[in-house]
């Protein structure tokens, strides 16, 4: 594995994969990687000639008071991972080269980017669609990998790629979770050991939703006063919303139909989580 920081020096690496006609895969990280990187890495070596991974913890996505300073960043630790998950190249750029004057032209994916995750973290989805369509335009034709447990985000890199007719597969990969079915992230690190055993709440909302789904309930307000009830039965949860939506356009239907998503997100004492699962109802 080839550690490149240069954002020309990857893009001649692509270029020669290119005239090679070898397949690319690429995913895109904020670093501080866990099995749930891992997954996506190993998928992407499964289907792909040569893998790319990045690092970089975009500011351009944090707003005021979030923790862009504190996130956690353990790039030792990140390579082994990814060299052991059969990386090629691990391009960790710098926030200079990434941005290296005021940025005056951003991606706005409008209508998906205003929902849940974007009304509550305003303009996050701006510059979470603008550094990948940065990164897409540095990597070039490639195989990305994402995943799940950022559903929403997951959608609007679809939406944008469509959009913006970019040479590019988007796949979309299972949440990976811990044992207890707390899906893996990187805020996890900031959880106390009494908010660790708290924070699998979201799981179980999710899980008594769909439940309910699969018995027959199709009004969607129903099955999310459902989750609300449960996410607001731990003391140490603070919920910011629940939802049932059509997995396509994250709307709210008028009746459960098709393809639906639920999707919660709380705060676990300051620790921001969001979690999410899906079925497909054919009747």
């Amino acid at each position: 594995m080839r550690l490149i920081s240069s954002i020309e020096a990857v893009r001649r690496e692509t270029l020669l994969m290119a005239l090679e006609r070898k397949r690319v895969g690429f995913v895109p990280t904020m670093g501080s990687l866990h099995d749930g990187h891992r997954s996506l890495i190993e998928r992407a070596v499964k289907d792909n000639h040569f893998v790319i991974a990045s690092i970089f913890v975009n500011p351009l996505q944090f707003g005021d008071g979030e923790d862009l300073d504190s996130y956690p960043r353990s790039i030792k630790k990140d390579k082994q991972i990814a060299e052991k998950a059969g990386v090629d190249i691990l391009f960790v750029p710098e926030v200079k080269d990434m941005y290296p004057s005021e940025i005056t032209t951003k991606v706005v994916v409008s209508k998906l980017s205003q929902l849940w995750e974007g009304a509550s973290r305003e303009g996050h989805f701006d510059g979470v669609s603008t550094v990948v369509t940065k990164l897409f335009g540095i990597v070039g034709p490639c195989t990305a990998y994402f995943g799940e447990k950022d559903f929403q985000q997951l959608q609007i890199i679809r939406q944008m790629v469509v959009d913006l007719n970019l040479p590019v597969k988007v796949v979309g990969a299972p949440t990976v979770r811990e044992a207890d079915s707390l899906a893996m992230s990187s805020r996890n690190i900031y959880l106390s050991s009494e908010e660790r055993l708290a924070a699998p709440i979201l799981r179980v909302a999710l899980d008594e939703g769909l439940n309910l789904v699969r018995l027959g309930e199709r009004d969607p307000l129903v099955v999310m006063a459902l989750m609300k009830q449960i996410v607001e039965s731990e003391p140490l949860a603070v919920l910011d919303y629940v939802a049932a939506v059509n997995a396509h356009n994250l709307q709210i239907p008028k009746m459960l139909h098709a393809e639906i998503r639920l999707l919660v997100a709380a705060l676990i004492g300051k620790t921001r989580l969001l979690d999410n699962d899906g079925l497909t109802l054919t009747e």
